[in-house]
């Protein structure tokens, strides 16, 4: 019993050195890596490249399935290419695997060493992070040492012998056992080390190896499918095609196992070698089809379209998130991209709110109105979205960077929110104070609200390009426009108490309404420069001089 346990401990480590492994290098270069992925992608063989590079530094091809279904579902590149990618990622998961089957117990301790004393000194730096990935990497080596000597006690059991003795060759059940472990584990990876670690042991014969080797890369591309489950049509599509193309390979492979032993196997020495390698050549055979034959990926593509089918366009979306994929939540900085394209798509709508709101002073709409005031509730609802998807990020899992941009985000959609507020009670006051009386503006008083309302359309989508793109320069203009906004407001008050003191009937109807709105206006700008601080503070643009003190000053006025 100790034995077995010794052995499921040992499983258990392999599995946990892959995760640290994939997670510490995700840490430190994700948006790096999606940098890559997103700017090699203008045809299938640098994309495949792109995706057997990056998996070789992840160790998972599941990791990659998830940037890569983003893209897709994102509009950033077409399914046949998405697919590409895909083949390269399985090509570099196999790769990974011959170089582990090599004997590199000798770096364990190293790694391990070295890792504990970089992650313990410098936890919160990409030095800290890289750590973790040496000491994932050393968990790994241990792991197999620890299962090749587990195994040796086992089997030398005449229990288990007898067990192992009754051992019939089942292929399609070998596949269906390497599937489900490797969906268990969240590697194939780890299971394919596992396997041929087993093999090599003599724990299990070399045919069944070979089976559990097929069903774990059937296995990763089910993981795929099972973690993308909940997400949209798009995001979904990459990992059913990535499956259809392994069970393909699966299918046409399975027939020639026995043939594979019995013509290939005397040239590659040892069992483990014989398991690892047929696992490379596995993906390579079927990567090459899928690239060399193109007609291929375009097939695949359109059958996973007609399995999936995209949802028409046009229709009804409310307020739904479109972009907060659960799935990127492994991977932080795709979950702070999926996150920052939300609160755009939060932006958008206040912004349709702010279009509508001249309309209705304008025209009188009450239907419009009432259509705006319910537009607040989809921004209410995008905002606790948005602020939920980003306290599932880990905090500890993002570098400094994307530390700030979680933080960017948060104030964005929160002055987002108070500015879909402010709309709606200008709205209400329209109602009570301007419609329903039968009033109206003067005609200099509508002039001036004209005036406001397109330079704080205009300051609206400034702010947006700020917030998406951070240029320090567009951020101190959008906050040189705070000031230039409060001096326009102060100058039209005047001007409308002077037509007061001349008894402009209209001016006096509307007065409180007048006053109010544009003070409203006012406010509305505030929160839209309140953007810039983030950007000019991260770039040390944030100095005690007349910028800050103007901007101050005015905070506190208000």
């Amino acid at each position: 019993m100790k034995h077995l346990l010794n052995l499921l401990a040992a499983i258990a480590l392999l599995v946990w050195g892959t995760h640290l492994v994939r997670t510490g290098i995700l840490r430190v270069f994700g948006a790096n890596l999606r940098h890559v992925l997103s700017r090699s992608i203008g045809n299938r063989f640098t994309a495949a490249l792109s995706g057997l590079g990056v998996t070789a530094l992840v160790q998972s091809s599941t990791a990659t399935s998830l940037i890569v279904s983003s893209f897709v579902g994102q509009g950033l590149i077409a399914l046949p290419l998405a697919l590409a990618v895909m083949l390269g990622a399985d090509i570099g998961t196999s790769l990974m695997a011959v170089v582990f089957s090599f004997d590199l117990s000798w770096l364990s301790p190293l790694f391990i060493f070295t890792g504990v004393v970089l992650f313990i000194s410098r936890q919160t730096t990409n030095v800290g992070r890289f750590g973790r990935v040496l000491i994932g990497l050393g968990l790994m080596l241990l792991a197999l040492r620890l299962v090749t000597d587990s195994t040796a006690v086992l089997t030398s059991n005449a229990a288990v012998k007898a067990l192992l003795g009754t051992l019939s060759s089942d292929l399609l059940l070998e596949i269906t056992v390497g599937a489900v472990l490797a969906v268990v584990s969240y590697s194939s990876l780890a299971i394919v080390l596992l396997t041929a670690t087993l093999a090599a042991s003599g724990v299990i014969p070399l045919d069944v190896a070979l089976g559990l080797v097929l069903g774990a890369n059937l296995g990763s591309g089910l993981l795929a499918m099972l973690t993308t489950a909940r997400s949209a049509i798009e995001v979904r599509q990459v990992p059913l095609g990535n499956f259809l193309f392994k069970l393909l390979g699966v299918a046409a492979a399975a027939p020639f196992v026995g043939l594979w032993l019995r013509h290939v196997r005397p040239f590659l020495g040892e069992a483990a070698t014989t398991v690892v390698l047929f696992h490379l050549m596995f993906n390579v055979l079927v990567g090459l089809v899928g690239l060399v034959f193109i007609t291929w990926t375009q097939v695949v593509a359109r059958w996973v379209e007609k399995l999936l089918p995209r949802p028409a366009k046009g229709g009804a979306t409310g307020g739904r998130p479109h972009h907060l994929d659960p799935t990127a939540l492994s991977t932080p900085s795709l979950a702070i991209s999926c996150a920052a394209r939300e609160a755009l798509h939060q932006a958008d709508v206040v912004e349709s709110m702010l279009i509508g709101m001249l309309e209705i002073m304008r025209h009188n709409d009450l239907r419009l109105a009432e259509d705006l005031r319910k537009m607040d509730d989809t921004v209410d609802e995008l905002y606790s979205a948005i602020k939920y998807y980003l306290t599932k990020i880990s905090r500890e899992a993002l570098g400094e960077e994307e530390s700030r941009r979680w933080t960017d985000i948060i104030s964005f959609t929160i002055n987002m929110e108070q500015i879909g507020d402010i709309i709606e009670r200008v709205l209400i006051d329209i109602e009570d104070k301007k419609i329903k009386p039968g009033r109206n503006f003067s005609e200099a008083g509508m002039a001036e609200i004209c005036e406001l309302h397109q330079r704080l359309l205009d300051n609206l989508r400034l702010g947006m390009s700020v917030f998406l793109n951070g240029n320090v320069r567009d951020a101190k203009k959008l906050l040189e426009e705070k000031a230039r906004f409060r001096d326009l407001e102060r100058a039209y008050a005047n001007t409308h108490l002077g037509r007061l003191s001349d008894r402009t009937m209209q001016s006096m109807e509307t007065s409180s309404l007048h006053i109010d709105l544009i003070s409203d206006l006012k406010r509305i700008n505030s929160h839209i420069c309140s953007i810039a601080y983030p950007i000019l503070d991260s770039a040390g643009a944030l100095v005690p001089n007349r910028l800050r003190q103007s901007a101050f000053s005015d905070s506190v006025s208000r």
